[in-house]
């Protein structure tokens, strides 16, 4: 087992809606760690001098939006995937005090998509965002045999630029109608659905009969856009199950040790119930 690291946080903006301080905390008690799992709401232009405290304190920790892409760019060194991603979820220092970033989003996607049965070869998948989320998410889709993408973000020439980077992604969309409507699983990658008052991603009437809905946001009682998803017929989940891989990973590569998903699973239950 790893040395504990001397903090343990979520580093994000905004933090409290979070449920991976339940999470992690479950985990490191039956582990019998003696370290809390604390969530920092840290804005954007603190990011920088927050890091350096984080180096100092010898911290591990994850990332959530808006900082994945700023987090990768602090990282001395970066694990495969995130250096594919170019977006960090998770970091610790090292013994020689350089800031080690990985991306465990890629494989907790990729246990939300099997959650729905939408790990498919030659999907059609659609991907609503441009951040470090939905490249999470292409990265994991470009790993499925035949798969391709459609993208679409509000700014259209960031997701050109994210589109650059993964073939897989053969349409940059100029609506998210135009994403959508061939697209037998849909993504959204975006932060909407966090805030009860947020517009859908996308219509529910846009998408294909049979499409597959895998929402990366989560909230209390499911996101309205899942919801809504499944009272039209579509199979749906929201990012729950991904929450739990990604944290399972992130807790094996800080500690070394395997992490306790059944506690872990237990907990976010608990939580959401509550």
């Amino acid at each position: 087992m790893r040395r504990p690291p001397g903090r343990l946080v979520l580093v994000g903006h905004p933090v409290a809606h979070s449920l991976s301080p339940a999470l992690q905390n479950a985990a490191l008690r039956h582990a019998e760690l003696p370290i809390v799992y604390e969530a920092i709401d840290v804005p954007p232009p603190a990011l920088e001098a927050t890091v350096r405290r984080l180096i100092a304190a010898r911290a591990s920790g994850n990332v959530t939006v808006p900082h994945k892409e700023a987090m990768a760019r602090s990282c001395g060194r970066l694990d495969r995937i995130a250096e594919r991603v170019q977006a960090v979820n998770t970091f610790r220092v090292a013994e020689d005090g350089v800031l080690e970033g990985a991306n465990t989003d890629v494989g907790g996607f990729d246990a939300l998509a099997r959650e729905v049965g939408a790990l498919r070869a030659g999907a059609r998948v659609a991907v609503l965002g441009a951040g470090g989320s939905a490249a999470a998410v292409l990265a994991a889709i470009e790993r499925w045999s035949g798969a391709t993408a459609s993208l679409f973000n509000r700014t259209t020439t960031r997701a050109s630029a994210l589109a650059a980077r993964f073939p897989v992604v053969d349409v940059v969309a100029a609506t998210a109608d135009e994403a959508v409507k061939d697209a037998a699983v849909v993504v959204n990658a975006t932060s909407l659905g966090l805030r009860a008052d947020d517009p859908l991603p996308v219509a529910i009437d846009s998408l294909a009969p049979g499409a597959a809905v895998l929402d990366l946001v989560y909230r209390t009682g499911e996101t309205a856009w899942v919801k809504a998803a499944r009272t039209r017929g579509h199979a749906a989940v929201d990012g729950l199950y991904m929450l739990l891989e990604q944290g399972a990973l992130a807790f094996e590569w800080w500690f070394d040790i395997s992490a306790p998903r059944d506690v872990m699973r237990a907990a976010l239950t608990a939580a959401v119930r509550a």
